[in-house]
């Protein structure tokens, strides 16, 4: 797995299960969460975050295959 690949990996599980998320321009960063994609989009916003990643992160984690 790249580097970019694993930091986005372990940014996504420190994240809350079963809610959206957005991740900074460049990904580096969980930006804002929430459990309505309305709530995330005026959270990044308010932030002034250009242009986030948004992501929905599952109800539970499984088993990653590579």
């Amino acid at each position: 797995m790249s580097p970019e690949n694993s930091i986005r990996l372990d940014l996504l599980r420190s994240a809350p299960l079963d809610s959206w998320v957005a991740l900074s321009h460049d990904e580096s960063r969980i930006v804002a969460a929430g459990r309505n994609l309305n709530e995330v989009i005026e959270q990044t916003h308010a932030m002034g975050e250009q242009d986030p990643l948004i992501l929905k992160t599952p109800s539970t984690w499984g088993p990653i295959f590579g």
